[in-house]
């Protein structure tokens, strides 16, 4: 059994965002959250009524960036809150929502379904494509303390409207168009081999997985193709139906400890990751591994070798640097990578094949 949750109502296509305004309506105060870069986007949103903005959202959000963004909420009583951003800022959007004025605390929530309710309506508009949090009822958050991410999961966090405006992601850097793309890929391809794959969100993967296979590649060569942009939001965002009922597996496990300990984006950690986990997987995900394959133009009746091979070149193409050590990883760091990550079991326990440490430093030492 699965249960598939989705926004209230979607809205995608070139200049979209300025239909946030004439759906909140005479909305009394809105908080709207951004980074210093998406901020400049708030104006075009066509909002009304009083707007507060907090733009304090870094790339990685930890438990200090929330509560900031909680006291901007609780200063400004929003009916409305707005996430404005890509997916670390969706992810602190979805937490304001339920928590600014619930009584509830993050230590409260964090686990499944221990939201006791929203009071304020919500609303997601991506700027970029690959986590696909617009679509899902997650949201991850960094403990600095721990070094580790608090998952949060709850119907409560699914936005009563989301947005999907290519326009918005014209100015994204093709390197973060490339790894944003290869991560909404991997949200895919991570729910197609999984232990808890359906068929029904089998469905969702393929769209995702074929979309990128045909758009990634030019949007990175032209950030202004429009066809391409959306193409790669619309792929991210069946990547985040995928997340709810399904979710990821060890290559999103074996990526976590690279963003909270070596402080890598989210979307460079999973591309650097991905080959080594799909080649690892093929065995016993064969059919589907090879179906994935064929829709990325890696070829067809691949060995594990010559996959790995594809798969990182696929990904390097795209400008993508693939070497840990290249992006600041020392020999030294990568056993205490491999403990964490072996550790997160409600993603490791979804890989279609067992994995242990052993396996997981392995895979650090191949992308080192």
């Amino acid at each position: 059994m699965i249960t598939i949750h989705q926004p209230r109502r979607l809205v995608v296509g070139a200049g979209s965002r300025g239909e946030v305004g004439a759906w909140a309506g005479q909305a009394g105060s809105t908080l709207v959250i951004a980074t210093p870069v998406t901020s400049g986007f708030a104006d075009s949103l066509k909002l009304s009524g009083k707007v507060t903005l907090f733009d304090a959202i870094p790339g990685e959000p930890d438990i200090t960036t929330l509560e900031a963004a909680l006291e901007a909420a609780r200063n400004a009583r929003p009916d409305l809150i707005v996430g404005l951003g890509g997916g670390s800022v969706m992810d602190v959007a979805k937490l304001v929502a339920v928590l600014w004025d619930s009584g509830q605390s993050l230590a409260d929530v964090a686990g499944p379904n221990r939201v006791a309710g929203r009071n304020t309506r919500l609303a997601q508009v991506a700027t970029t494509a690959g986590t696909g949090s617009e679509a899902g009822i997650r949201s991850l958050i960094t403990d600095p303390g721990k070094g580790s991410k608090i998952a949060v999961e709850s119907p409560h966090m699914i936005a009563d409207l989301a947005v999907l405006d290519p326009e918005l992601t014209y100015s994204v850097p093709p390197a973060v168009t490339a790894a944003t793309g290869v991560d909404a890929m991997a949200h895919c391809v991570e729910a197609f081999t999984n232990r808890k794959a359906h068929t029904m969100i089998d469905s969702f993967a393929r769209m995702g997985f074929n979309l990128v296979g045909k758009y990634l590649a030019r949007a990175v060569r032209d950030g202004e193709d429009t066809e391409a942009r959306e193409g790669m939001m619309l792929a991210s965002y069946y990547g985040g139906i995928c997340l709810g009922p399904v979710n990821t597996a060890a290559g999103h496990a074996i990526s976590y400890p690279l963003g909270t300990l070596l402080h890598l984006p989210h979307g460079l950690a999973n591309a650097i990751i991905f080959p080594h986990v799909l080649a690892f997987n093929q065995p016993s995900a064969a059919a589907k591994t090879a179906e994935v394959a064929d829709a990325l133009g890696l070829g067809q009746g691949l060995s594990q070798r010559d996959l790995l091979s594809a798969a990182k070149d696929f990904c390097a193409g795209l400008g993508i640097e693939m070497s840990l050590a290249v992006n600041g990883a020392k020999a030294a760091d990568l056993p205490r990578f491999a403990a964490d990550a072996h550790a997160i079991r409600r993603l490791m326990d979804n890989n279609p094949v067992d994995m242990s440490e052993a396996d997981v430093l392995e895979i650090y030492r191949a992308a080192f």
